[in-house]
C-alpha cells in the first residue's frame, strides 16, 4: 500500500519542482552528487507509512544534523566511480586482464582513449572507497543509527582483497597487471558490493543535506505515531517557503478532529492550510518541517481542494470541478482510510444560498469520518452557527484588525468565529465605486 496523494493535491501545496524557486523541494535541494539527487527524487515522491520506518529514518536525520558531519567526497570523483562501477560486463578475470592488455597496447598504437579513461576511473573510484572508509570509521565511533549498515559496509572494505586496493597510492604509476586485477575485483567479484558502497554515499549526501537545511531555518522533525490514534499536535507551524511566516498552533484528536476555519479573503486562511498539508506530507517522507515541534499519526492520504480550476477540456465550470473534487475526497473517505482532508472556501463557484447549504452539509458529511482529520475553511460565516451542535467540531478564524478604515492581517489563529465583514470597505478604498459614478 502506499500514501494516497493525487496530482491536484501536490500542485496545490507546491511540494514538486527541484528547480523551481517557491516550491518545497527546492528548499532541500542541496545535495551535491546527481547518485543523491536520485535518491533524494525517490524519497519525495514515496511518503512513508509505518511510524517505526519514519521515526528511524527521522533518528539518522537527527544525528547528521547534531553531529555536522560534512559531506566528504568529491562529485565529480563519485561520478566517474558510478560510471567505472555500472559498465561490468560480468567477466572472468582471465577475460578481464585480456582486455585490459589489449585497451593499453591500442592506446600506444593507436592513440585509443579507453585505457586513460578506465585508469581515471579506476583512480576516482579508490579515492572514493578510502574517504568512504573513513566515514564509516567515524560514524561507527560516534554509534550513528545506522549501525548494522555500517558494520556490513565495513565487512566488505575489510576483505583482504578490497583492502589491498584501498591500501594502494594512487599517486604512483600501476602496473598493467595491477590495473586487470583491480578492474576485476571492483567490476566483477565486488561489483554488487561497490553499488551499495555507491547506494550508501548517495544515503549521506541526502542525510547530510537535508539535516543541514533544519539547522540552518530552525525546522523541527515530527514524531510519528500509529494512524489509530487519529491526532496531530504541532506548535508554530508555519509555511516552510514564505520568509518570515507566522506560525500558529493546531491540535486535533479523537472526539475533536474537525476545524471549521473561517476569515476575512486575504486573512491567510489558504496559506495556513497549505502549510498544514505540506507539515504532514514532509513528516511523512521523514523529513523537517517548519514548526517548533510535531506529533502526528500516520495517515494514508493526503487530499486537498484549495485552488480548484474549471477544467475546459472536460466542460467542467469551476462550481462542477468543485462538486467532482469533493466527490472526489467522499469516495477516498468511504474507504475506511485514515486521511486528512482540506477544503479551502468550499462552492466559491455557485451563488451564496447554495454555497451555505453545501458547505454544511459536507461539512456535517465528513464530520462523521472519525478516522479523518477534516478542515474546512469559509468566509460564509453563518455556517459555522449551523454547525455548533457538532462536538467534534473546532472552531478557529483569521482575524482582520482595522487601523482606520485601512484592514491589515495578523495571521495569527483565534479561537471562535469571525465576525469580520471588510469586503465593501476594501472597495471603497480602492475607489471602485467612485470611479464607475465618474464615468
Amino acid at each position: 500500500m502506499s500514501f494516497k496523494i493525487d496530482r491536484q493535491s501536490v500542485g496545490e501545496l507546491n511540494l514538486m519542482g527541484k528547480f523551481r524557486q517557491g516550491s518545497v523541494y527546492y528548499i532541500f535541494n542541496k545535495v551535491s552528487t546527481r547518485i543523491g539527487e536520485k535518491l533524494m527524487d525517490e524519497m519525495f515522491s514515496h511518503p512513508l507509512m509505518d511510524a517505526a520506518a519514519i521515526n528511524r529514518r527521522v533518528a539518522i536525520f537527527e544525528f547528521f544534523g547534531k553531529e555536522g558531519i560534512a559531506f566528504p567526497f568529491e562529485a565529480d570523483q563519485v561520478a566517474l566511480m558510478r560510471e567505472y562501477i555500472d559498465s561490468t560486463g560480468g567477466k572472468s578475470q582471465l577475460a578481464t586482464t585480456a582486455d585490459t592488455y589489449l585497451l593499453k597496447l591500442l592506446a600506444g598504437l593507436m592513440k585509443d582513449g579507453r585505457y586513460k579513461n578506465t585508469l581515471l576511473q579506476l583512480q576516482a573510484t579508490i579515492v572514493t572507497l578510502k574517504k568512504c572508509y573513513g566515514l564509516l570509521e567515524r560514524l561507527k565511533r560516534d554509534k550513528s543509527p545506522l549501525q548494522q549498515r555500517i558494520d556490513a559496509l565495513l565487512t566488505v572494505m575489510q576483505h583482504k582483497d578490497i583492502r589491498k586496493i584501498l591500501d594502494s597510492d594512487i599517486y604512483k604509476a600501476m602496473s598493467t597487471q595491477t590495473v586487470a586485477e583491480y578492474d576485476f575485483l571492483l567490476r566483477n567479484k565486488f561489483n554488487a558490493e561497490m553499488k551499495d558502497v555507491l547506494h550508501f554515499i548517495a544515503e549521506t549526501d541526502v542525510y547530510i543535506a537535508v539535516s543541514f537545511v533544519a539547522r540552518e531555518r530552525k525546522f523541527c522533525y515530527a514524531r510519528a505515531a500509529e494512524k489509530e490514534q487519529n491526532m496531530f499536535h504541532a506548535t508554530n507551524l508555519r509555511h516552510p517557503c514564505i520568509t518570515k511566516a507566522v506560525g500558529n498552533d493546531i491540535r486535533m484528536k479523537e472526539g475533536s478532529n474537525v476545524i471549521f476555519l473561517t476569515g476575512a479573503n486575504m486573512a491567510g486562511k489558504s496559506t495556513w492550510m497549505k502549510s498544514i498539508g505540506i507539515g504532514m506530507y514532509m513528516a511523512h517522507i521523514g523529513f523537517p518541517v517548519a514548526a517548533a515541534e510535531m506529533v502526528f499519526s500516520v495517515r494514508e492520504g493526503l487530499f486537498s481542494s484549495i485552488n480548484v480550476a474549471d477544467n475546459i477540456a472536460m466542460g467542467y465550470s469551476h462550481f462542477y470541478a468543485e462538486v467532482v473534487r469533493v466527490k472526489d475526497a467522499a469516495l477516498a473517505a468511504a474507504t475506511g482510510e485514515h486521511l486528512l482532508l482540506m477544503f479551502d472556501e468550499l462552492f466559491k463557484g455557485t451563488n451564496v444560498k447554495d454555497a451555505f447549504d453545501g458547505t454544511l452539509a459536507v461539512t456535517r458529511g465528513f464530520s462523521e469520518y472519525n478516522n479523518c482529520l477534516f478542515i474546512v475553511s469559509t468566509h460564509i460565516i453563518e455556517v459555522g452557527e449551523a454547525l455548533k451542535d457538532l462536538p467534534n467540531v473546532q472552531f478557529r478564524f483569521m482575524p482582520t484588525i482595522l487601523e482606520g478604515n485601512v484592514p491589515k492581517y495578523t495571521y495569527t489563529l483565534q479561537e471562535g468565529i469571525t465576525e469580520d465583514r471588510q469586503g465593501m470597505m476594501i472597495i471603497e478604498n480602492e475607489g471602485i465605486i467612485s470611479l464607475i459614478n465618474t464615468m
